[in-house]
C-alpha cells in the first residue's frame, strides 16, 4: 500500500471515529460511567479484603444504633 493510501485511510478511520463519537456521546459516557463503577467496586472489595472479619450481628447493631 502507498504511502499516500495508508495517511488518506488514516484520516478517514479518524473522521469516521470523531463522528461516531460526537453522535453518540451518550454510548461513550454510559461506558465510562460502568467503568468508574467497576474500578469503585474492585476497589472496595479489595479494601475488603485487606480489613479483619466482622460479624454480621453486630453490624447490624450498629445500623440500628444509628437510625
Amino acid at each position: 500500500m502507498a504511502a499516500n493510501e495508508e495517511r488518506r485511510i488514516k484520516v478517514l478511520l479518524k473522521d469516521a471515529l470523531t463522528e461516531v463519537l460526537e453522535e453518540r456521546q451518550n454510548i461513550l459516557r454510559a461506558a465510562s460511567q460502568e467503568s468508574l463503577e467497576d474500578m469503585a467496586v474492585l476497589k472496595a472489595i479489595q479494601e475488603e479484603e485487606k480489613s479483619s472479619p466482622v460479624i454480621r450481628k453486630k453490624t447490624f447493631q450498629r445500623f440500628a444504633l444509628a437510625s
